[in-house]
């Protein structure tokens, strides 16, 4: 099968791919660097961090410099062996879309690079109280998986910015809260959410689902929707709640975790706050999130 896809690649040299350490350090020699971490199955929403980077670089160095994309499936931010196994893999197609984006370098290293065995479970960094909610009450130790692989590649990559999709909006937060923290002295930039015509938010998960589910799926972005026309028409946080989990739980084969309006710390939102609304649901066996930031 030939994969086309319709934007061109923007940089002159030739990617590279880099499978250690030592390598990608080599590799890297741009005055300005751009960094999108991925687990791979790459789609247009990383198309999307991935320009945000290029255009980083454009509007930050007259020198130009070097985006790097990370592809690793980290297995420290999975529960269980099963799901790690079942993670979508398109690595082929990876390249390729890295190339016609105009990435610099891609770093792809096994998991015994990133996470020899002494350091497996010895050094992890706590995701804290904020890291076992919402997405973390539901996969306990995800969030310190991230944080400790973020801070890992960052170390590694050395970036002026790292750009992350606000899709995973509690992975956003976690990760610029864990940069202010530790002192790094990389730019954490998030990236607008990419949706399908219908609605849908774009993500590697998708891949797993037939077209029924697929459907079905479209129903997360309605329900947030629906909370945001509640607020509009001014009803409480608890009402828009309520509603959008009452349309959600009315469908069949959408298993709800939760919905929530919080605002930009992840904490109850009190009047005036910038607020978001987060939903988790499983269709079939495919675990899905989605967010969207408030209107009011």
């Amino acid at each position: 099968m030939r994969f086309r896809f319709p934007w061109q690649r923007k940089s002159g040299s030739k990617l590279q791919v880099a499978t250690t350490v030592s390598d990608l350090r080599s590799a890297l020699d741009g005055p300005v660097v751009a960094a999108v971490y991925t687990m791979g199955a790459l789609h247009e929403g990383h198309a999307h961090l991935i320009r945000a980077a290029r255009e980083y670089i454009d509007t930050h160095s007259e020198r130009g410099g070097q985006v790097v994309v990370s592809i690793f499936v980290n297995p420290t931010q999975f529960s269980r062996d099963s799901d790690v196994k079942n993670y979508p893999r398109s690595y082929r197609q990876d390249i390729v879309l890295c190339k016609a984006e105009g990435v610099d370098v891609v770093f792809a290293p096994s998991v015994e690079e990133m996470h020899p065995e002494s350091q497996w479970s010895s050094f992890q960094i706590s995701s804290g109280e904020l890291g076992n909610i919402y997405e973390g009450a539901s996969r306990p130790g995800h969030f310190d998986g991230v944080l400790t692989i973020v801070n890992k590649l960052t170390n590694i990559v050395e970036p002026d910015a790292m750009f992350f999709g606000e899709k995973d909006f509690q992975q956003l937060t976690l990760v610029q809260q864990m940069s202010e923290a530790f002192n790094i002295d990389t730019e954490v930039i998030g990236v607008p959410t990419v949706r399908e015509a219908d609605g849908l938010a774009l993500s590697s998960r998708n891949k797993r689902l037939d077209k029924a589910a697929k459907q079905k799926a479209t129903h997360l972005s309605a329900a947030l929707s629906l909370a945001n026309h509640a607020l509009s028409e001014g009803h409480t946080f608890a009402h828009a709640e309520q509603e959008a989990r009452g349309y959600l739980q009315a469908q069949e084969g959408i298993d709800l975790d939760y919905f929530s309006i919080v605002n930009d710390k992840l904490m109850p939102p009190m009047p005036g706050d910038v607020t978001r609304a987060l939903v988790a649901a499983t269709i079939g066996d495919v675990r899905l999130i989605d967010n969207m930031k408030m209107d009011v």
